[in-house]
């Protein structure tokens, strides 16, 4: 019986060693969970600081093209504006050299 006893002892020590064992691998992998669930939350801030960047620099561009395309309106119809005074400036100088070789004509005429 003290035979038996003594296997039972050892049985016992074993198993109390196994448990002992898991327990001890439970902790490290709740230490490894930890730390990952860490990560995990760093990187959502991480992702989140960098949405809003994202979102700030979309709406600045946005506001930029906006911006570049008013401009573009602008100084096209600036652009043909300037056209129709050229077009102008320059039939009022044809009309006025007329004019003048006209009145030099009739001037010459009467001095004639």
């Amino acid at each position: 019986m003290t035979q038996q006893g003594a296997v039972l002892q050892g049985y016992n020590n074993e198993l109390v060693k196994c448990i002992e064992d898991l327990c001890i691998q439970k902790e490290e992998l709740n230490k490894q969970i930890q730390q990952a669930e860490e990560e995990k939350n760093k990187l959502q801030h991480e992702i989140q600081v960098l949405k809003d960047q994202l979102d700030c620099v979309c709406e600045n561009l946005a506001q930029k093209v906006a911006s570049r395309n008013e401009l573009d309106k602008i100084l096209a119809e600036t652009e043909a504006a300037y056209m129709k005074i050229l077009d102008s400036s320059r039939t009022l100088l044809n009309v006025l050299k007329k004019e003048v070789g006209s009145l030099k004509h009739t001037s010459e005429l009467k001095t004639n």
